[in-house]
């Protein structure tokens, strides 16, 4: 039930396209008059694409959630898998203790940041407002981020091969799993990676009011905060689904919109290869992507390994979003690529 959760959750994915290949050199170009219009039927077509694909194989209540009729199914999918998840997390407890309890005391120090001035910040392309979905820069880094809103398998795994390849990538959280998982919450930020926000209940943000936004990103803040002590500043929306108004809310509440330019699709549990492939080859890869991953998914853990020793064969540096974006004054190309004002 969780993966299928996962499957449908990801369906809605908004995910636009040539991000991270070229740094800008490569980009189609477009005039101001036809820029808005393709970019929203970008994302309208890779919604519908992506829920096309898999209507098959649902029922018609699954189908309405892929459509994005059911606002509230990753909520109730959370709460549903909360009958195993106090044994998970003693599980993964005791697996992760003795490193977190090591590393608690400067946490706070080496995750210190400091949010930027927002009025530098520009995402607005042709009256639309855009998230980050990747990075214009020279430099070989792309960040690895994993969504976790319903397993908790395999968190303990994938902080070990982080480990011993001595990196640092972002995961982000929503609610549900953060009350579920508070001592996984800490040993991941005891392991030095980016607490990132993914919503108090996994709805659809441009279907809420201003308010309604603001609580869900707030809720999952103030429940870190108190576990932790941690301030986070990454916000991917659930579904990737935002309009204007949620770019706006999130600068409000000093954090930063991550999108993704490539999806690794482990939630679609096809193998490990698949995962592979599906990265490493993919037509976005390039310097400043962002990959998505889940720690829910079946192949993911058993991926990782591999997964980045290949992207460092291709000379990747592997670091966490909040070192790969730029802090202020940038602004947004129609692609999703942050761009720094220096460099123009």
């Amino acid at each position: 039930m969780k993966k299928k959760k996962i499957m449908l959750a990801c369906l809605l994915a908004a995910v636009l396209t040539g991000c991270g290949s070229g740094n800008g050199g490569s980009l189609p170009e477009q005039t101001e008059g036809n820029a808005e219009n393709e970019i929203e039927n970008e994302i309208e077509s890779d919604m519908e694409a992506a829920a096309g694909n898999e209507a098959g194989t649902m029922t018609d209540s699954e189908s309405d959630i892929a459509a994005g009729r059911v606002d509230s199914e990753a909520g109730t999918g959370a709460e549903n898998g909360t009958g195993a998840a106090d044994v998970e997390s003693v599980q993964s407890t005791e697996r992760i203790s003795q490193e977190q309890t090591a590393g608690e005391e400067n946490v706070e120090e080496e995750s210190a940041f400091v949010f930027g001035d927002s009025v530098t910040m520009d995402y607005n392309v042709n009256g639309r407002e855009l998230p980050i979905y990747c990075v214009d820069t020279e430099e070989k880094k792309i960040a690895l981020s994993f969504d976790a809103a319903w397993g908790n398998e395999d968190t303990a795994e994938l902080l070990a091969i982080l480990k011993e390849h001595d990196l640092k990538v972002t995961f982000f959280m929503t609610g549900g799993w953060v009350e579920s998982y508070p001592e996984d919450v800490k040993a991941i930020l005891a392991a030095g990676h980016d607490l990132g926000n993914h919503s108090e209940n996994h709805k659809n943000m441009s279907e809420l009011s201003d308010e309604e936004k603001k609580e869900e990103i707030m809720s999952v803040h103030q429940k870190v905060q108190e576990i932790t002590g941690y301030e986070m500043f990454l916000f991917r929306p659930p579904y990737g689904d935002y309009d204007n108004a949620l770019i706006d809310v999130l600068k409000d509440c000093e954090y930063y919109p991550i999108q993704w330019d490539v999806d690794s699709l482990d939630w679609k549990n096809e193998g490990v290869d698949a995962i592979l492939e599906t990265v490493t080859e993919h037509k976005n890869l390039g310097n400043g992507s962002i990959i998505l991953c889940h720690n829910g998914a079946e192949y993911t853990a058993e991926a990782l390994d591999t997964l980045i020793n290949e992207l460092e064969a291709q000379g990747y540096e592997i670091v966490p979003i909040s070192e790969l974006i730029y802090k202020d004054h940038y602004h947004m190309n129609v692609q999703g690529r942050q761009i720094s004002d220096a460099a123009e």
